[in-house]
């Protein structure tokens, strides 16, 4: 199927309301001068899609760096949105909530999806508990892990969910494993305008393989440092060089590790903080994360530090008991801080954190 941006499916329909590719300049412009504070950013995205330029200007999401803009191809915006249909096998008709805030790519992407899969498209303040206020049921939703965790007993009311901005904790996964809804875990960028591959989290056999698999179109492979190389060529002019080290199970698949730029060499040891945390993840139930911080001894040293007061003595206890621990992998300090700082969808921003303690 090969659709350009200013196809509209005559099943699309915003907030129950059919709209032609023609009308979206006249909503665009409503949604600014008299929508609620989330609408505006709909409308502005709105009047982007339909200007006579073939691309978008969008921001980076600002997690492991200054936030930059970039520019999409509206026509592999389009593309992405097929394959999504695609994978979920969404149509005319179906239904989906819009939870994001549409100023930036996943939000943006949502709209895409509606507007060329004929979709149903439902919008709600883009806050910590979207579910909140709305009893209707949809068959597709997208959520960053704050709002999956805030919406935990009332996520049935969607079909199939898939959920990005930040990575899922183990206990969050752990929760939805007897839910009806489907969830599924993102792997994606703005470069990758949103995913380019899925992984599902809950309904799976004891057999089931884990990774995440790539959505039609898209392959992989590695650099010389270990981290995923993208190759999608219907939504990027040349291939995405990333800094997340991953095993490679085939060119379609592969298991996240962590990323190349938070790796800590202490003694001498290489370790990854996204694997430790996971291991953590067992004895800690707030927010936490590892990191490292210059020794002389060490060159760097693994510490941790925890959102909020916890007992720093009884926690060390722990982890030095933790038998899942290397030696290496047991911080050498524990730092906590009141609040976090975290981007607007709810990950953590590690560096400014840290300047914290």
């Amino acid at each position: 199927m090969s659709l350009n941006h200013k196809y509209i499916h005559p099943d699309f329909k915003l907030n129950g309301i059919s709209f032609s590719f023609m009308d979206m300049k006249e909503v665009g412009y409503s949604l600014i001068k008299e929508g609620l504070f989330y609408e505006i950013s709909i409308g502005n995205f709105l009047l982007d899609w339909v200007n006579d330029e073939n691309y978008l200007e969008v921001s980076t999401s600002g997690s492991t760096g200054v936030p930059k803009k970039i520019r999409l191809q509206k026509q592999y915006m389009v593309n992405s949105a097929i394959a999504t249909g695609s994978f979920f096998k969404l149509h005319g008709g179906s239904t989906a909530l819009l939870c994001l805030p549409a100023n930036y790519i996943a939000g943006k992407m949502m709209l895409v999806r509606a507007m060329i899969l004929g979709l149903s498209l439902d919008t709600v303040a883009p806050n910590s508990n979207p579910l909140e206020d709305t009893t209707k049921n949809y068959d597709f939703g997208a959520m960053i892990p704050l709002q999956l965790e805030n919406s935990i007993d009332k996520i049935n009311q969607l079909q199939t969910l898939i959920v990005g901005g930040a990575k899922m904790s183990d206990n969050l996964k752990i929760a939805v494993q007897n839910k009806s809804v489907r969830v599924f875990e993102t792997y994606g960028m703005t470069e990758t305008i949103t995913h380019v591959a899925l992984k599902a989290v809950n309904h799976l056999e004891a057999t089931s393989d884990r990774s995440f698999k790539a959505l039609p179109k898209v392959s992989f492979k590695l650099d010389e440092r270990g981290c995923l190389v993208v190759n999608a060529p219907n939504i990027s002019d040349q291939e995405v060089v990333t800094n997340d080290l991953v095993q490679l199970i085939s060119s379609t698949a592969f298991e996240w590790l962590g990323r190349y730029d938070s790796i800590i060499n202490s003694g001498g040891v290489k370790l990854i903080p996204e694997k430790i945390e996971s291991k953590l993840s067992k004895v800690i139930a707030a927010n936490f994360f590892v990191a490292g911080l210059p020794d002389q001894k060490l060159g760097q040293k693994l510490i941790l530090l925890v959102e909020g007061e916890m007992n720093k003595a009884d926690l060390l206890k722990k982890l030095k008991n933790l038998s899942a621990l290397d030696k290496f992998e047991v911080p050498k300090e524990i730092h906590t801080v009141a609040s976090f700082l975290t981007t607007a969808n709810g990950k953590i921003q590690r560096k400014k954190t840290l300047n914290l303690i």
